[in-house]
């Protein structure tokens, strides 16, 4: 079924949907919008697709064209049961869990239009976790993209370091509150994910988890979290000596390659 603004409230209405703050759940209501973040994910038959918060099925309606499998995961009972009674295709699968409970290691393209108060667990869970995923399409408020997408200043952090090992994000473009029922505070950003076939998913996840050690004190000088984390000034100091990282300058400044040069130093030591 499509959800656009003509029909939603009836939906409601009949079905009971009220969203519900809790789930941070707005619904999509522009057709030709979720078509286009569909398209994006660019589904082969062989595909195994997650969606993430399907709600009433604003996106659900364009991936049951495929005939790839798509799992749809909610948290919500209510979604789970009016989505049963719309898709019955044999290779649609329904699943009431959180997110940040269920299996996501199958997966090859995953999609989904976040719930705000925790959209960077959720991608910190996948990127750890959806270990065979190529593309994510996901959308978040979109003054929380910079955590995963700049390179250096206050929103950097450890998961922007882990995405750049892995591949690359990139913003696709911006959406209105006015496209959502009920519109939300603030506009939205869908953007992509996409991994390099060549990067070492563990030496990745290696380089992530001392990149959040380090950046535990982020007003603090790399020399100092790095002193704090190996309780070793003199083995600290070496390090960054040995891979020309100047000791005053913050995590914030060092970027996900110097951040990866480091781990190597301290493995090899």
């Amino acid at each position: 079924m499509e959800i656009n603004r003509s029909n939603v409230m009836e939906i409601i209405d009949k079905s009971g949907l009220k969203p519900d703050k809790d789930y941070g759940q707005n619904y999509l209501l522009e057709p030709d919008l979720c078509k286009r973040i569909v398209e994006l994910l660019n589904i082969e038959e062989k595909d195994n697709v997650l969606e993430i918060g399907p709600g009433i099925g604003s996106l659900t309606h364009f991936l049951s064209s495929y005939k790839s499998d798509i799992t749809l995961v909610d948290i919500d009972e209510r979604m789970i049961d009016f989505l049963k009674i719309l898709y019955k295709e044999p290779n649609i699968k329904l699943v009431l869990s959180d997110i940040r409970k269920h299996d996501v290691s199958n997966y090859t393209k995953i999609i989904g239009n976040l719930p705000y108060n925790i959209t960077t667990e959720t991608v910190e869970y996948l990127l750890i976790n959806a270990k065979r995923c190529k593309v994510m399409v996901l959308m978040c408020q979109a003054e929380a993209f910079p955590r995963f997408n700049d390179l250096s200043g206050k929103e950097y952090g450890p998961l922007s370091v882990l995405i750049h090992l892995l591949g690359k994000s990139k913003k696709q473009f911006n959406v209105k509150p006015g496209s959502f029922y009920p519109s939300p505070k603030c506009a939205s950003t869908v953007f992509t994910i996409e991994k390099d076939d060549n990067a070492n998913y563990e030496d990745c996840l290696d380089v992530y988890k001392l990149a959040k050690k380090l950046f535990l004190n982020r007003r603090k000088t790399i020399y100092n979290n790095l002193s704090s984390y190996l309780n070793d000034k003199e083995k600290a100091l070496s390090v960054l000596e040995a891979v020309k990282i100047a000791p005053n300058r913050r995590p914030e400044e060092i970027s996900p390659i110097e951040f990866c040069q480091l781990h190597n130093a301290l493995k090899s030591n």
